[in-house]
């Protein structure tokens, strides 16, 4: 048997990671929008520049000289990127920071890190250019020390991003859209991203850490130095230690090796995501020069094709959604809180993975992942040297392509949550023989860089390429440790017959076809899991996943993509404001998470019919509420995994259906008639789950609900206040489209508006927005001051809703 035996451990974010040595490096920059100015001089006037506070993205932004159906909110027609991108609008923008270094600090070591910024970047210190970054996704850094000026004098960071031209097939943003950290050591220093956790054998009585440091030392001597390596329980009490002497190389680097044993693990999974803390300091005698804590788990993996994937030897299947990086209504804007907020939206909604397509997080994300408990797919490109869009990454692969893999890596690899490499998507050159050099290439170096992980790719049919067949993909999938299908399950079982030692892993799905993956994923080891394309909506791509209404005598459109004034894909399992959409239910009934769930189509007028795409869903929601519609028979279905449902309205019975093994999908037809809908599956005869939908009365106010009602003094976090239109009783009105008006005072600002309509293209800024579906969102972020904000909202003709939230 082919077996795999991988564990490792994770870093948490970088203020955290370095506590007092990195300092967070957001607050106070000036930044305009402007591809004329040259701004990089010490002595350039950005007196007139907006002050800000970073993250930053400014596609999301409303822009100028807005227009009817020409221009709307951050929207514009004239949108290079049209509806890749959402017909948002990048450009070029410049970021300014004074600040200085204390007297403490002379003669220290100053580094400045960027966690990622979309997307080509030049950094200038002082007016010194310090370099240029290509990609949007991966993180850089750059030693300051020798163009610092004295203590007390005004230092000047300029940084001028590039975000132009058709460079992208989704919405990236745009700016320093993740975080910016300074640190400040001791000459002799723990090198960043150096530290490197595995755990080479775990189990449940006991468990081996070991922990590899790299120590650097700029100057012409060497330097003994003591090397301590702590293991701190979840409760706080340390559980392993670890001393040894070393002397770092002069002008040079020195790795010191250290394992420790303990017994009886807390081991990490999405069940128990429990967190140890490595501790590593570096003392000259008594002095200590530098210390960096890491968030640690202590979990194995294991993976073949006999046993399927194991997390601390049990087999574990995955339930995974892919991802793109933006926030919603805050666009690429990666403020900690948004992060977390994704991570526990998909875990609450039956998640235990995502693949985070097509390119590296932020590290807020996958630290996230690692408390909340979600496996991760960390994927570094969409593309390698052929361009999907012409000025894409494609530009810089061969130049970039190991830099920014080393990057990724030695950032994410101490993550617990991080489970499998992936080093590309759907890739044109795949199976040529220049592609599979490179396949070659990127899997070897993520090998090397990490030999604990598997690295895949997500492979799909040859689309782009007429007269290639399936099997014409056998020599890439050769070259992985896993499998990447996008879209092909119905291969799974004929290339096994092929390929018995393959490992399989769905890492797009269509979520129409849900029960027929996970059925492969229940039944076959070598099938790991399944990861719908996708977990959320997201901008860009727009209305892939949409319904369309056309006369029956018509041919089913095939149009994937819609224009202006869509914006959105549309395909998630959540929407943008991350509320469920109707495959969301329908699929925690596949994942078992459920045991029977109700679906209503909308009317469909006479003589029409609907057809949906490939990534959609039909336009059905959970509600009996239909007003005028009275009369008209409806579409209901029932999902269960029972034998035998039955279906009643106001008492009486409209009829029974045994559900075959091969579906778990009940269908009726329904004259609408207010009242209670009521289905209940059976089991061995006898009546079990059920499941009912009661049609709301008149609309009667606004219902004000705080994901949390007390947050921290912090600008990385915020309150998400959903706004829904009810009746006298509280219930949803699922109808209801109505103008809301916000008013905010006390301490913080409104960070966003949105809804879930993919044609809305108002401002996600402003204090309004409409309800869809009967509900909007606002996104409360904080000042740094303790305190409370009161959101007020407002319709005409409804008793407004109001809400306190507390800071902290």
């Amino acid at each position: 048997m082919k077996l795999f035996l991988l564990a490792c451990s994770f870093l948490t974010t970088i203020h955290a990671y370095a506590q007092s040595r990195t300092r967070l490096f957001d607050s106070d920059w000036r930044f305009l929008k402007d591809s004329t100015v040259q701004a990089e001089s010490h002595a350039f006037n950005d007196a007139s520049w907006r002050k800000l506070d970073l993250p930053h993205d400014w596609s999301i932004e409303d822009l100028p000289n807005q227009s009817p159906d020409q221009v709307a909110g951050p929207f514009s027609r004239a949108s290079v990127g049209a509806t890749s991108t959402g017909y948002t609008v990048g450009g070029t923008g410049w970021y300014r920071k004074l600040f200085k270094i204390n007297a403490s600090e002379k003669g220290k070591t100053v580094s400045i890190y960027f966690d990622g910024v979309h997307m080509e970047t030049d950094v200038w210190l002082n007016g010194h250019h310090l370099g240029y970054h290509a990609y949007g996704y991966t993180p850089f850094s750059y030693d300051l020390t020798t163009h610092l000026l004295p203590p007390g004098q005004d230092n000047v960071l300029a940084v001028r991003v590039k975000n132009n031209g058709k460079n992208s097939r989704w919405y990236t943003g745009s700016g320093i859209y993740r975080h910016v950290w300074l640190t400040v050591t001791e000459p002799v220093h723990i090198t960043p991203f150096s530290i490197s956790i595995t755990t080479p054998e775990v189990s449940e009585k006991t468990a081996q850490v070991q922990v590899v440091t790299t120590v650097e030392n700029p100057s012409g001597k060497p330097v003994p130095i003591i090397l301590e390596t702590s293991l701190i329980a979840p409760n706080g009490k340390t559980v392993g230690k670890n001393q040894q002497t070393i002397t770092v190389a002069a002008n040079g680097q020195t790795e010191g090796r250290q394992l420790m044993t303990i017994a009886n693990p807390q081991r990490w999974s999405p069940e128990t995501p429990r967190l140890y803390r490595t501790k590593v300091v570096i003392l000259s005698g008594q002095k200590r020069l530098d210390s960096v804590t890491t968030a640690t788990g202590i979990r194995s993996i294991a993976y073949s094709a006999e046993t399927g994937f194991l997390l601390n030897g049990k087999r574990f299947l995955m339930k995974g959604g892919c991802v793109h990086h933006d926030n919603g209504p805050l666009g690429a804007v990666a403020i900690d809180r948004a992060e977390e907020r994704k991570v526990e939206l998909l875990k609450a909604n039956g998640f235990n993975a995502v693949r985070t397509s097509h390119n590296p997080p932020s590290t807020a994300f996958l630290d996230a992942c690692d408390r909340v408990g979600l496996l991760v797919i960390d994927e570094a490109f969409d593309m390698w040297q052929r361009p999907k869009k012409p000025q894409d990454y494609h530009r810089f692969f061969d130049e970039w392509w190991q830099r920014d893999l080393q990057a990724m890596i030695h950032r994410d690899r101490n993550h617990p949550s991080v489970v499998i490499w992936s080093i590309g998507n759907e890739i044109n050159e795949r199976a040529e023989p220049s592609g599979l050099a490179i396949t070659k290439k990127l899997a070897e170096e993520a090998r090397r860089l990490d030999p604990t992980r598997p690295v895949t790719e997500a492979l799909c049919v040859f689309w782009e390429h007429p007269g290639k067949v399936w099997t014409d993909s056998d020599p890439a999938f050769a070259l992985l440790d896993i499998g990447g299908y996008n879209y092909e399950w119905k291969n799974y079982e004929s290339d096994h017959q092929r390929f018995p030692d393959r490992v399989m892993v769905g890492t797009e799905t269509f979520a129409k076809e849900a029960f027929q993956n996970w059925q492969m994923v229940e039944k076959h080891p070598y099938v790991i899991g399944d990861f719908v394309w996708t977990a959320m909506d997201y901008m860009g791509e727009t209305a892939i996943g949409h319904s369309l209404l056309q006369p029956k005598t018509d041919k089913d459109s095939t149009i994937a993509v819609f224009p202006w004034p869509w914006f959105n894909a549309y395909c998630g399992d959540l929407d943008l404001i991350g509320f469920k959409k109707p495959q969301s239910h329908y699929r925690d009934v596949v994942w078992r998470n459920s045991k029977i769930e109700l679906a209503v189509h909308s009317p469909i007028p006479a003589g029409m019919k609907e057809t949906v795409t490939n990534w959609g869903w039909p336009d059905e929601q959970p509600s009996w509420t239909w007003a005028g519609a009275e009369g008209q028979p409806l579409q209901v279905r029932i999902f269960s995994r029972s034998p035998r449902v039955k279906l009643e309205l106001n008492g009486k019975v409209i009829g029974e259906q045994t559900i075959p093994d091969t579906s778990i999908t009940a269908t009726f037809t329904v004259p609408y008639q207010p009242g209670v809908l009521k289905a209940t599956g059976f089991e061995n005869g006898k009546p079990g789950a059920t499941v009912e939908l009661k049609t709301a009365g008149k609309p009667h106010h606004l219902r004000l609900r705080a994901d949390r009602s007390i947050i921290r003094a912090d600008r990385n976090d915020l309150s998400y206040v959903a706004v829904e239109v009810v009746d006298e009783q509280g219930n949803l009105i699922p109808s209801a489209a109505v103008p809301v008006s916000f008013q905010l005072s006390g301490e913080g600002q409104l960070a966003g508006v949105g809804n879930a309509n993919p044609t809305d293209l108002s401002s996600f800024q402003k204090p309004q927005k409409a309800t869809f579906r009967g509900r909007c969102l606002a996104i409360l972020r904080p000042n740094a001051q303790p305190g409370a904000m009161r959101l007020k909202a407002t319709t005409p003709g409804l008793q407004a809703g109001e809400i306190k939230v507390s800071v902290r």
